[in-house]
């Protein structure tokens, strides 16, 4: 891994009340992941993760998707929002917006997201019903690399949870959520750690 002297500058993706952000944001002010983060970011000004965010000291940004025609419209102004602070690396937490490649494509190999199924069963959305009304024996949850597909990129970690008599999709998401919170930041310090491994071949390469 490639030894900085600043940390690697983290964005954070939020629709909702962001409970996984909160325990990335604790493990990097913890040192568990070499990140500072420099801004939480909502589709949402309702999203009540901003207020958590803004009571740590955090810089916060809302984009309201609504108020554009278009996703790529939307995209430029939030990627214009990261080239203000610097960002590096993006984490997504909870953000409920299908991006496009003209994101992703820029930001690949540097983006993460965290998702409520053993990927690659389940991607998109009822994950739980879905695993449920299979008969699974198990779910879970999975941090992966964000590319153009929908929860289609190289998987980085997961966590798995048995599925017990009587579950239902609100019970059963209970129990992942706790090991999402478990999962995503060890996930984030692999991820980081490969980013800055990347960083030093370019290096060495230049």
């Amino acid at each position: 891994m490639l030894e900085r002297e600043e940390p690697v500058r983290l964005a954070i993706f939020i629709s909702g009340r962001g409970s996984n952000m909160k325990t990335l944001v604790e493990a990097c002010l913890d040192g568990d992941v070499v990140a500072k983060p420099v801004l939480v970011l909502s589709n949402s000004y309702s999203a009540a993760g901003l207020e958590w965010a803004s009571e740590q000291g955090l810089p916060i940004a809302a984009i309201d998707h609504r108020a554009y025609d278009d996703r790529e419209s939307f995209e430029k102004d939030v990627q214009q929002t990261l080239e203000l602070h610097n960002v590096e690396f993006i984490a997504l937490a909870g953000f409920m917006r299908v991006l496009t490649s003209w994101f992703t494509e820029q930001w690949e190999g540097r983006m993460i997201n965290i998702h409520p199924s053993l990927l690659p069963k389940y991607p998109g959305l009822h994950t739980h019903k879905r695993a449920i009304e299979a008969g699974d024996a198990e779910a879970g949850c999975s941090v992966h690399w964000v590319t153009e597909g929908v929860d289609e990129g190289a998987v980085i970690d997961q966590e798995r949870v048995a599925i017990e008599e009587g579950d239902t999709p609100d019970t059963l998401a209970e129990r992942v959520l706790e090991r999402e919170h478990i999962l995503y930041p060890r996930a984030l310090a692999k991820a980081i750690d490969d980013f800055l491994d990347r960083e030093a071949e370019n290096e060495a390469e230049a």
